[in-house]
């Protein structure tokens, strides 16, 4: 929104030497945003004057071309020249070569002198050419920046305008004029106005402010004006499309009269192209109060107008000559013909005001912000008149602005009124709110008294009143439909008395609480592998179907359930994520596309597993509580949401330096990222052969705690890897954090250091290639007793002295007591033991 100063200090006491920037500073105190500056005087300098044409003398060219030798005047009949430099004739008469034809003798016009600069940095100077000494130039409207018209020189008269020759033409034409612009909110819809901005100035700095609607004198009705039927049959969430609608008729109108140059300064400064008197009008009303309008040919109207929803399939060609198809819940102004607009968004070709026009019928009306918002959206037509009736309009600003309008085309157009005046409907106004007069100060903590309350409710122009309770009866002014609860009229005191007024206090903690032990678990995981050198990362719990498929529960079998989204953020991730690993993994890919090659991250996140049934069979209503049984209900319809954390390996360990090639990171690596996140939380993890359709057939571990299946880790499948661009032999592990959690002990007893020596003894046990490490470790520290304390693997063969089908395996025992230094004989006996159960439950033959 772009506030040209000249206007807004026609309502306020804004400084006659006030800059952009100063209403700006103080629009932000109130809660607007600063854009831009824009000051024409920054490409457009003088000395700029009014001429007025002595002699015009044609003179043909040998190219073809006629240029007119002409003599004008820039200073008063007598009076000499007050300008100097080079190029400026002291008698105050420029002799100026012209190409333009539009002008005779005696016109008034614009002079560049020589010393001017105009738009794009162009320079003005006496310069030679077509035989004369041209000293300046005779100005276009393109030429200093009024518009594209280029056609022909810049005639004042045919403005209404007779200035003096010497006259400055900047200030003439607005052009010193400079405007800040603004960004205003959705919520605030009354400040896309001089007549909005120009109270929140006031608000701001306590000057005094003259409501422009205050000004205009609503005419008494002398006859029936157009006939207006409101018929909306379908208005959405039971809200009329339109609830108000004024017409007004102007006979007589000049269609051809100039814009003032005022108004087009202003609308030019304001970001709007003048373009028609009666249009330019409409605009400008619509700029200085905040109420959109359409005026209609009144003789191409047939019949009475009706405000209607549209017809399936119905067409309409809307001012800018496209062909729209309607849709059923278009709102359109329609006669008896069919559609001639779409209501509060842009106009119809059928009954546009062109070069012919002599009878104007002005249209202003009250819409409803949803209705118009949605025909913006459904066919891609933003305009200044939607952009306000979406956010919402003063619905007792249509009898003003029509009125406003009537005036202007009177007196600037030749217009006569009609006095017919059109009244269909009653605007719905505002509710009163009851407000507890304590509640600014509980929900802001800033010092705010019943009396600053009350006075600062009235500034923003709402109606109190004092009630047998204590409490405020509050009804919000007609221009502020965005207020409609209390927690809206705190926050207009907050920002009338001012944001930095409220205190900054830290909150203090409440005694006794902390976070969760769930909580505490879960950072000391993080933190643990952060220190053990992996980075966490973060992504987006969206997915594809197929990314789902393939690293969720599912196999390509059996379809996976999946939490489908109703309105997801891109058509190609419809789906939330089953699994960590595809997101994950996308993070690992995008950072070797870019050079790192050496890569251990990991991520924790809820994945999302749907139940029996998703959602529920009703949406409560609000203002009430919904009760136990519907929100059991809407409990039971969330997804189950599993805490996981995963992690994903490539390159070396660590990265290669000169002399150091670094070692490879392998599935081994994927299987200790899982034993990491298990010693953390103090669980024993147990390892077993696994498989699944992402990992590699025989590089996959399966994870359980307490033989309940938390996860895998291993090799990504190369086919994984080739199609998901990944680097070769991938790992990655994922396990269920939460479960792994929940199988950790409540309180963690630390053990006693004994003080006696420990015995190590090894041993190598020849078993069958289908037994496990896992399975054999536990038989051998079963049979080892309560004296072992710790059993390693520490290496496996399979070859030459081993028989087809078989492996060795060797692992180191280490004995010890708590109340004896151990002999060599009681360690010896406790292997003896655990080696004839492994014989007797997996056949295992000790090798010598």
């Amino acid at each position: 929104m772009r506030i040209p100063l000249s206007w807004i200090r026609e309502y306020t006491q804004f400084p006659a030497d006030g800059t952009p920037e100063d209403l700006m500073a103080a629009l932000v105190r109130v809660g607007l945003e600063e854009e831009d500056v824009h000051r024409p005087s920054d490409e457009i300098s003088g000395p700029i004057v009014v001429g007025e044409v002595l002699e015009k003398v044609p003179e043909p060219q040998s190219n073809g071309k006629t240029i007119n030798w002409c003599q004008v005047r820039v200073v008063p009949e007598g009076a000499q020249q007050q300008l100097s430099g080079d190029g400026i004739s002291a008698d105050g008469v420029q002799g100026v070569v012209c190409g333009a034809h539009n002008f005779e003798v005696g016109d008034k016009v614009v002079v560049t002198l020589p010393g001017a600069v105009l738009p794009g940095n162009f320079r003005i100077s006496a310069r030679k050419t077509y035989g004369h000494l041209s000293a300046g130039m005779i100005a276009s409207a393109k030429e200093l920046g009024l518009g594209e018209d280029h056609s022909g020189i810049l005639v004042l008269g045919e403005l209404g305008l007779d200035p003096e020759p010497g006259d400055d033409a900047l200030e003439l034409l607005g052009l010193t004029d400079s405007a800040a612009e603004i960004n205003v909110t959705p919520d605030r819809g009354y400040a896309f106005s001089i007549r909005g901005v120009a109270r929140e100035y006031s608000h701001a700095t306590g000057t005094e402010f003259t409501d422009p609607a205050s000004q205009v004198q609503i005419a008494e009705a002398t006859s029936a004006g157009h006939e207006v039927i409101l018929d909306d049959d379908a208005p959405i969430y039971g809200t009329p499309g339109c609830d108000s609608f004024v017409a007004r008729t102007v006979t007589g109108i000049n269609p051809a009269a100039p814009t003032p140059p005022w108004m087009a300064a202003r609308l030019r400064l304001a970001g709007m192209r003048p373009i028609s008197l009666p249009v330019d009008i409409s605009n400008y009303v619509m700029w200085e109060l905040g109420q959109p309008l359409h005026f209609y040919d009144a003789d191409k109207l047939q019949g009475p107008i009706r405000v209607r929803r549209a017809a399936a399939g119905e067409q309409l060609t809307t001012l800018d000559e496209k062909q729209r198809t309607l849709n059923p819940e278009d709102l359109v102004i329609a006669d008896d013909r069919g559609a001639i607009g779409l209501a509060g968004v842009m106009g119809g070709a059928a009954t546009e005001v062109d070069a012919e026009t002599s009878t104007v019928l002005i249209e202003s009306a009250h819409f409803d912000p949803i209705s118009i918002g949605r025909t913006r959206r459904r066919h891609k037509l933003p305009s200044e008149a939607s952009k306000r009736n979406e956010r919402g309009v003063d619905p007792l600003l249509a009898a003003v602005a029509a009125q406003r309008a009537v005036d202007l085309l009177v007196e600037l157009a030749g217009g006569t009124d009609t006095g017919a005046i059109t009244s269909a409907g009653e605007p719905v106004l505002p509710e009163p709110i009851t407000l507890d007069q304590q509640r600014a100060e509980r929900l802001t903590g800033g010092p705010y008294g019943a009396q600053q309350v009350t006075e600062s409710l009235i500034a923003v122009g709402c109606a109190v009143e004092a009630l047998e309770t204590g409490e405020l009866s509050v009804t919000p002014p007609s221009w502020r439909p965005d207020l409609t609860i209390a927690e809206d009229l705190v926050e207009e005191i907050a920002r009338l008395v001012g944001y930095d007024q409220i205190p900054s206090r830290l909150p203090v903690a409440p005694a006794g609480r902390g976070l969760t032990q769930d909580q505490q678990r879960r950072r000391t995981v993080l933190s643990g592998l952060a220190a053990a050198g992996y980075t966490e990362v973060l992504s987006y719990p969206f997915y594809s179907e197929e990314a789902n498929q393939l690293f969720g529960r599912g196999s390509d079998e059996q379809p996976l359930d999946m939490v489908r989204l109703a309105n997801p953020i891109a058509s190609q991730y419809p789906t939330l994520r089953t699994s960590l690993l595809p997101g994950l993994l996308d993070a690992l890919r995008r950072n070797v596309s870019r050079g790192f090659g050496d890569l251990a991250l990991f991520e924790s996140g809820s994945v999302f597993l749907p139940g029996q049934g998703l959602g529920s069979t009703e949406i409560p209503g609000l203002g009430a509580h919904p009760g136990d049984a519907v929100l059991e209900d809407l409990q039971a319809g969330i997804p189950d949401q599993p805490l996981h954390i995963a992690a994903a390996l490539c390159g070396r360990e660590p990265a290669a330096t000169v002399g150091q090639p670094g070692r490879a990171r392998d599935w081994a690596d994927a299987v200790e990222a899982a034993r990491t996140v298990a010693h953390l939380l103090n669980v024993d993890l147990e390892i077993a052969q696994g498989q699944h359709q992402a990992f590699h057939p025989g590089r996959t571990a399966q994870l359980m705690v307490a033989g309940r299946p938390v996860g895998c880790a291993g090799e990504l499948h190369p086919k994984v890897v080739q199609a998901q661009d990944l680097p070769e032999r991938t790992s990655a592990m994922e396990l269920d954090l939460g479960a792994v959690m929940q199988a950790a002990a409540s309180q963690v007893t630390a053990s006693a250091i004994s003080t006696f020596p420990p015995t190590t003894q090894d041993v190598a046990l020849i078993v069958a290639e289908s037994v496990t490490a896992a399975e054999l470790e536990r038989t051998l520290a079963e049979g080892a007793g309560g004296l072992l304390e710790h059993i390693e693997l520490f290496d496996v063969y399979s070859g030459q002295g081993i028989e087809q089908g078989q492996k060795s395996m060797a692992y180191a025992l280490r004995f010890r007591a708590a109340d004896r230094t151990l002999t060599v004989e009681e360690a010896s006996e406790a292997r003896e033991a655990a080696v004839a159960l492994a014989a007797q439950r997996h056949g295992a033959v000790q090798r010598s």
